[in-house]
């Protein structure tokens, strides 16, 4: 267990520190290596859609500079790297046979993980979808399902030899709902009903590309599944405002949680969404498939949600993201209202409350104690600038992880079985819709030169892992 002394708070031993990335985030090289075409490239490519108009085909130029970024690695002292494949890359039309090119690539970039002493974590599906198959449908049609069992059955096969943990979808809630419903994310669609049957197909996906690994893995590899679960608190004791959580609650949890972990989807929640869809996506079958036994479950937090009931006359909060949206992204909740809270935030706007990942880690474990638990993502995004002596001065970040991290040591103390914590994110990079004006990274990147400059987190964080633990708070 953790241990909290004068002397700081200390993580159990085989506790797995690391850092994040996405792969159309941080690689660009878009038209190179036989890479087709994602959702983000169009998404991103479509006026007025990404703040400034900034894409993904440059980026953190990673695709290039992957040696000298696992170098940087090896200066931070990382146990661990999360890392996407980009589907376009493998399935440049999102079936078929595997490009080579691309398969080699991620096997240079995990042998040279390897060789350096860093353990790969691989995400399948990181958000970027081959647009043959949004043009095909996308998400809402059972067939990209059916291809995603496909692309984890080739990438498994291909690295299954020197990968030991991998991760099915990340944030599937943001796929469905920002991508389908609120349109503020790729493809940029507002179709309530499309979001939910997206919702449902993404499950299935995940169901399949489970099956698909296992058939290839060796014995012992662990599979699991990231959510962005939603940490949702009542503004009141009102039976009104309670309500509006437990709506947030089956929206943004349990449409994931229920078929995955318990069975079948909320009564509930098909009921909130009744006047949307009527659920008939949902096959004979599809359950059983999506409740695949996991090893672990990826939860990554930044932020709680205050919630209450919407008054009469109040119009409808529906941005959740760069840019205004006539939908909200969360389906059959359209009379809760969104509280803002009080306090500092990061450069995102979002709330800094680190109570809330204490709190979220006990109730996912509460609900499913045998299943151990990683935080997959775990970040803020400040205005870091270089300064006049060349360093990067990030105090904030410093001051936020080490809180997050402290509430993660109590959640242990109290019985959450949590098996590490994974930064995010190594590198500043593409921040979906708001491009690159939000930085996230424990080492800067000036996107002129490419130049990467290791902030004061990123040294702090290095000293941290070596030392298992944080210092104890000064006064």
């Amino acid at each position: 267990m953790a241990t909290t002394t004068d002397a700081g708070r200390h993580f159990p031993p085989d506790f797995l520190w690391g850092a994040a990335t996405a792969a159309y985030q941080i690689e660009g090289a878009a038209d190179e290596g036989g890479r087709g075409p994602s959702i983000w490239d169009t998404f991103s490519h479509t006026p007025g859609r990404v703040l400034d108009g900034d894409t993904g085909d440059v980026a953190d130029d990673h695709y290039h500079r992957w040696e000298d970024d696992l170098d940087l690695m090896v200066r931070l002292g990382l146990p661990a790297y999360r890392f996407s494949i980009a589907w376009p890359r493998i399935q440049p039309d999102g079936r078929g046979a595997a490009n080579q090119f691309g398969l080699d690539h991620y096997r240079r970039l995990v042998d040279g993980l390897l060789e350096r002493g860093i353990e790969p974590i691989v995400t399948l599906y990181h958000w970027d979808l081959p647009q043959a198959l949004e043009d095909a449908g996308g998400w809402p049609a059972r067939d990209t399902a059916m291809r995603f069992g496909d692309y984890a059955e080739l990438v498994g096969a291909a690295l299954g030899d020197r990968v030991d943990r991998w991760i099915t979808l990340n944030e599937p809630w943001c796929s469905a709902f920002l991508g389908y419903a609120s349109g503020v994310h790729a493809p940029g669609r507002t179709e309530p009903a499309a979001a939910l049957a997206a919702a449902h197909h993404l499950n299935l996906a995940h169901g399949l590309g489970v099956q698909a690994l296992r058939s290839v893995l060796p014995a012992g590899s662990s599979v699991s599944i990231t959510l962005n679960l939603h940490l949702v608190r009542p503004a009141t004791d009102e039976p009104e405002d309670q309500d509006a959580a437990r709506q947030i609650d089956a929206i943004g949890n349990r449409i994931w949680l229920g078929p995955i972990l318990d069975g079948g989807y909320p009564d509930d929640l098909q009921d909130d969404t009744a006047g949307r869809t009527d659920w008939s996506f949902v096959r004979d079958g599809d359950v059983a498939m999506i409740a695949e036994p996991l090893d672990l479950l990826g939860v990554n937090y930044y932020q709680p949600t205050v919630v209450r009931r919407r008054r009469d006359g109040e119009e409808p909060q529906v941005s959740h993201g760069h840019g205004e949206s006539a939908e909200s992204p969360f389906v059959g909740a359209d009379t809760v209202a969104f509280v803002e809270q009080p306090g500092p935030v990061t450069a995102m706007g979002w709330p800094i409350d680190a109570s809330g990942m204490e709190e979220l880690l006990l109730q996912v474990h509460a609900a499913y104690p045998n299943l151990p638990l990683m935080v997959t993502e775990n970040g803020a995004a400040f205005d870091d600038e270089v300064s006049d002596d060349g360093q990067v001065h990030d105090p904030r970040r410093i001051a936020y992880v080490d809180d997050h991290l402290r509430a993660v040591g109590r959640a242990i103390d109290a019985g959450a079985d949590v098996r590490g914590y994974l930064l995010w994110s190594l590198l500043d990079n593409f921040e979906w819709a708001y491009g690159y004006s939000r930085r996230f990274g424990i080492a800067h990147v000036d996107y002129d030169t490419q130049t990467r400059t290791v902030k004061d987190s990123g040294w702090w964080y290095r000293d941290v892992i070596a030392a298992g633990g944080l210092a104890a708070h000064d006064g």
